[in-house]
């Protein structure tokens, strides 16, 4: 298996990390919707990429 698919899957998951941060009763609580869209953006777009990756696999154009 290919690094860049492990890559692609911490970030995921560092999204998914950001989406879930508990930010609330610290002085950074000001920026919690900033870091829940960073994290739906995150997730989304290498979701979205995994998945393009894996159709072109399947139908033999990688």
């Amino acid at each position: 298996m290919d690094n860049w698919i492990f890559l692609m899957l911490a970030n995921i998951l560092a999204g998914v990390a950001l989406i879930k941060v508990p930010l609330e009763g610290t002085f950074l609580e000001g920026i919690i919707p900033v870091t829940t869209i960073i994290g739906i953006l995150a997730v989304l777009i290498f979701s979205f990429y995994l998945l393009f990756k894996g159709v072109r696999f399947l139908f033999g154009k990688y």
